[in-house]
């Protein structure tokens, strides 16, 4: 029927969890005052029977991960995979070998570093680190005094999703080497006045926010054991723990330029090819110099009020990308 003006419809594709923390009812809502009708996908059924999609909103790392060995999971992915094929025209956010990418700390490390060199900004900077795939206690020392990594250092697993991707190490000897578990990456620890700033990312906005982080730690090594957290724990907005609290008197670290954060901003949204995720930053004390340390899938935006807004204007800005037109207009035989 031609001329008609059918709902547009965007389906997010959350765990429960998810759900309830981006408060998915109530942007629910907001979406229906726009015309938009938001969907809430079962991946456990045909696909098929509850689209058409315009644009489909996801954060599937965790099937993602548990498909490497779960044959349930696999088939959950597949099928999703068989309607993205059959529906070019749905805008996925994010696709889902972008995603795939940030899963690896291998692969999101080394485009932390390749940004490092692309950007050639002095003021920005990720930290030296080693990847781990096996190794003993010998082979692992060696490692790190070949890439001249300096004590303190982080020890985080490769998979950089799931509970057990925050169970992190803080390693300040040789001897504490015999504490590592690979596959694992070692990252040089940076004081950083236990300040972390969080970016998140809607698409061509960003926006900061502050969390608790790891206190100050002395350069080189010492006999100190090994410190072992959860840096979920140690960053969350009401987190009181001893690792957060400084042993000195230290002057607060200048919070980063606005200007570097979007430049910065705009280089991983060329390189990774996504719309919605994080990135852990910090100053380093002694060059004040921002120093990126991790990235994020589809983070949990606490703390930014204006998430609501700007995801749905970058959603609007998506569905005029395809001429205002209806999935169900576009889908349908002429």
């Amino acid at each position: 029927m031609q001329g008609a003006r059918r709902s547009r419809r965007v389906g997010f594709c959350l765990s429960d969890k998810k759900r309830k923390k981006i408060n998915l009812a109530s942007f629910t809502e907001l979406c229906g005052t726009r015309g938009i009708e938001v969907v809430e996908i079962d991946l456990s059924r045909p696909m098929a029977a509850q689209g058409p999609f315009d644009v489909i909103v996801h954060k599937l790392s965790d099937v993602m991960v548990e498909a490497a060995h779960d044959c349930q999971s696999q088939q959950l992915l597949a099928n999703f995979q068989e309607y993205m094929a059959a529906h070019p025209l749905t805008v996925l956010l994010d696709p889902l070998p972008a995603m795939g990418r940030l899963l690896d700390r291998f692969t999101s490390y080394r485009i932390m570093s390749h940004l490092q060199h692309s950007m050639a900004d002095d003021r920005i900077c990720s930290p030296p680190y080693l990847e781990l795939s096996a190794g003993e206690p010998g082979e692992i020392r060696d490692a790190v005094a070949r890439h001249q990594l300096s004590f303190p250092l982080i020890c985080k697993t490769r998979v950089a999703h799931g509970s057990n991707s925050h169970e992190m190490a803080l390693i300040f000897s040789v001897a504490g080497l015999s504490d590592v578990r690979p596959p694992c990456v070692l990252q040089s620890f940076v004081s950083h006045g236990a300040v972390l700033h969080k970016v998140f990312v809607v698409g061509q906005a960003h926006f900061t926010v502050e969390r608790p982080s790891l206190k100050n730690f002395p350069s080189g090594p010492c006999d100190r054991k090994t410190i072992f957290f959860n840096s979920r724990e140690v960053s969350k907005p009401e987190s009181c723990s001893n690792l957060t609290a400084l042993d000195e008197e230290v002057a607060p670290p200048t919070p980063p330029s606005d200007a570097v954060l979007g430049a910065m901003v705009a280089e991983l949204r060329t390189e990774l090819g996504m719309a919605l995720f994080g990135v852990d930053v910090i100053v380093d004390n002694k060059t004040q110099r921002l120093t990126i340390i991790d990235i994020n899938i589809f983070p949990g935006y606490e703390g930014v009020n204006q998430f609501f807004s700007a995801l749905l204007s970058h959603i609007e800005t998506l569905l005029g990308a395809t001429g205002g037109e209806s999935c169900e207009a576009r889908d349908s035989p002429e």
